[in-house]
């Protein structure tokens, strides 16, 4: 065809559709672009009205041999997939054709119309290719149409060399959405943190028995951010995940349990009561366990039996003692208030050590119960008046708004600050209640405590203030401990701002990572004002 001849251009391929002849139709359509708009479109009406097994070859040609021409001209892609569409059949037999070379629609359509039946056709394509795109175009592709079938194919690309496919691969699976899918994408975890996190948003989205199972494992992991990242996810998937966790307390491992008991609390859905209790009857002889326990009871709707919280009031920790008096507050009832006031009656030293606890946890209901009660009051100027400023001014304004106008007047007479500048000790704890027990701790041993619940907003306060030393928590949601130290170390040297790291975790790789990060000390919790003193006066002049 030496010169193009409109008319001729359309006989012929008329011919070419009559006799079956796709070479000489080919031939045609590669001279598309050379006609005006007319002709072309003459040309695929023609082409339009052929039979589907010989339309569709030569459709796709034009669309993948002349992309731009085939931008100007949509209909072409319009009915390519119209007929993959109608003829399904024959869309499998196209990814078979190995005279179709790009197949791309193909397999694009055969993921939008989620063709089972297209799977084998696909896996063998997969095996017959070696361009990336089209493998990984293959692979969404057995992911958007979720055949079970396609597991074992898929789990392959998982250990690729191309990080690009095994992370297709991940998506694919997750699709799929099968209990052995996630096992699969379970038995990959373990060499790739990154590729960690992104299975474990998998499981969270899917939500499957094994989901929630290797979610809840992952608890135990090593590493913080994985950890913290499956502590948010079960407390997002909720009530869902809680009868998982109920099982983790029938465990003897100190920080599963603590990690546990934390998911528990945030979800705050009452089943978890009764096991929590039964756990705290066996009196754990880890002092954190203790505390987490009551921690999570504290945040739960205790209905009955709430009494028995009593008890905690009288463990050998303060930091127990405080988590047990906020569970009692969260819970208060006339029972527990008739308890409380026999077991501090006496005046005795246990007494007056349940009194500074009740003092500093700041927990109204117990507090006003007993104002009325001269050796409560006794009891408590002992303590308030050299509290921390805010906790007394919380007291003072309680007591005033009912009805206790002396004793407030006591609180407040009594309550001399020594007007001396304290150096300003900076702690970052995403628990409100260690936050008060450094508040109360920090004043009790002459520092100032700067508090945050956020590490985010420590950190933008460090960049204007830089304090006499840092006491952060390792677990953390959004910013680690680890990660709150690097970013301290950006600015400061270990010697210029010493950071201690104040966790419940005994994990060595947890210890290792902290120390790489620049963490000066490590300290365990329960402290309590001898241990903490003892820690940072390593480090700054303590009072």
């Amino acid at each position: 065809m030496a010169e193009l001849n409109e008319e001729h251009m359309i006989e012929e391929i008329r011919a070419n559709i009559a006799t079956g002849d796709s070479l000489k139709a080919r031939l045609v359509l590669d001279h598309l672009g050379s006609v005006d708009r007319k002709t072309q479109h003459r040309l695929l009406y023609e082409l339009s009205r052929a039979d589907a097994d010989f339309a569709i070859p030569l459709l796709n040609h034009v669309l993948t041999t002349f992309p731009d021409l085939a931008e100007e001209l949509p209909v072409i892609r319009e009915t390519l997939i119209s007929h993959l569409i109608a003829y399904p059949d024959l869309l499998i037999d196209g990814l078979r054709n190995p005279v179709i070379q790009d197949k791309t629609i193909l397999v694009e359509t055969a993921g939008e119309l989620k063709l089972e039946e297209a799977t084998p056709a696909l896996i063998d394509l997969l095996g017959e290719t070696e361009d990336g795109h089209l493998l990984k175009l293959i692979i969404e592709t057995l992911g958007l149409i979720g055949d079970p079938q396609c597991i074992n194919t898929l789990t392959d690309y998982l250990y690729a060399a191309d990080r690009e496919l095994i992370i297709t691969a991940i998506h694919a699976l997750g699709q799929v959405g099968t209990p052995t899918a996630m096992h699969r994408l379970a038995e990959r975890m373990g060499t790739d943190n990154e590729l960690d996190l992104l299975i474990l948003g998998i499981f969270a989205d899917v939500q499957d028995q094994v989901s929630l199972e290797k979610l809840n494992d992952t608890l135990r992991s090593h590493h913080a951010h994985m950890r913290i990242y499956a502590k948010d996810e079960l407390i997002r998937i909720g009530v869902k995940s809680v009868p998982v966790l109920i099982e983790n307390l029938k465990e003897h491992d100190d920080d599963f349990l603590i990690h546990t008991l934390n998911v528990l609390g945030d979800i705050g859905d009452e089943s978890a009561i009764m096991p929590i209790r039964k756990l705290l009857d066996t009196v754990p002889k880890n002092a954190n366990v203790r505390f987490a326990a009551y921690e999570a009871l504290a945040l739960l709707p205790l209905r009955k039996g709430a009494y028995t919280l009593a008890a905690g009031l009288t463990d050998k920790e303060d930091h127990v003692c405080v988590a047990a008096a906020r569970a009692i507050d969260r819970n208060f009832n006339e029972i527990l208030a008739a308890g409380i006031k026999n077991m501090i009656r006496s005046k005795d030293d246990e007494a007056r050590h349940i009194v500074k606890i009740i003092t500093n946890a700041q927990v109204d209901n117990i507090f006003l119960s007993l104002a009325g009660e001269d050796y409560f009051q006794e009891m408590a100027l002992d303590y308030l008046p050299h509290s921390h400023k805010d906790i007394r001014d919380h007291y003072i304004a309680l007591l005033r708004k009912n009805g206790f106008d002396d004793f407030a007047a006591r609180v407040a007479g009594e309550g001399k600050d020594s007007g001396a500048v304290r150096a300003k000790i900076c702690a970052v704890d995403d628990s409100r209640m260690i936050l008060n027990i450094y508040k109360a701790t920090l004043h009790e041993i002459g520092f100032e405590p700067v508090l945050f619940e956020f590490p985010a907003g420590a950190l933008e306060w460090l960049e204007k203030e830089k304090p006499s030393l840092v006491l952060t928590d390792l677990n953390m949601p959004e910013i680690s401990g680890i990660q709150l130290t690097q970013g301290i170390r950006k600015k400061y040297s270990a010697e210029e701002l010493p950071v201690i790291m104040v966790t419940t975790q005994s994990d060595t790789q947890d210890h290792e990572a902290a120390e790489a990060a620049g963490v000066n000390d490590i300290l365990i919790k329960p402290f309590n004002a001898e241990s903490l003193k003892a820690a940072i006066g390593k480090y700054i002049p303590v009072p």
